[in-house]
């Protein structure tokens, strides 16, 4: 794929995943634990990581992340989601390398290890090791939608490859 092709498809990968983040936070749901979401634009993330490279399936984290707490959040929503997305993708990243993982363990790992990621900074944040106590319901919450999209990402990855190789071919 040729270098405009490639960041085109990464500025689009960035814009849906924005989509998706702003869409999600219109939908009212309220789990009892402050900051717990589905995390749809993580399927972005996981999709990404079996048809782009890792720098820049990381590029597309960063800018969605930056992007939309710019438009849509403030600045200690850039710093908590720097944190798990960051983390996330690094856990995401070792476990696809390491193979022997499906789409869906790859994408749990990435829902758990953003949790962890956010809690971490909101615990130096506040200066209060007490939010650890929230982890088990995260933990449960991430393993639950990283299951999830990790399931959607699997079948969307044949139409997005089969769409990528035929554009392969135009181009």
């Amino acid at each position: 794929m040729n270098k405009n092709k490639k960041l085109a498809n990464m500025a689009m990968l960035v814009a849906l995943a924005m989509i998706f983040s702003y869409v999600e936070s219109l939908i009212p749901i309220n789990f009892g634990i402050p900051g717990m979401k589905l995390g749809v634009a993580n399927l972005v993330t996981v999709t990404g990581m079996y048809f782009l490279e890792f720098p820049e399936v990381f590029l597309v984290v960063v800018m969605r992340i930056l992007l939309t707490g710019f438009l849509f959040g403030n600045g200690m929503s850039i710093v908590y989601s720097l944190a798990g997305g960051i983390l996330s993708f690094l856990v995401m990243a070792l476990m696809k390398r390491l193979k022997g993982f499906s789409v869906a363990g790859v994408s749990i790992a990435g829902g758990v290890s953003h949790n962890i990621g956010q809690i971490i900074v909101a615990s130096v944040v506040v200066e209060n090791l007490k939010l650890i106590y929230y982890l088990p319901a995260l933990l449960i919450a991430g393993t639950v939608t990283g299951f999830v999209m990790g399931m959607i990402s699997k079948k969307l990855l044949p139409i997005v490859k089969r769409e990528s190789e035929r554009e392969a071919q135009i181009g």
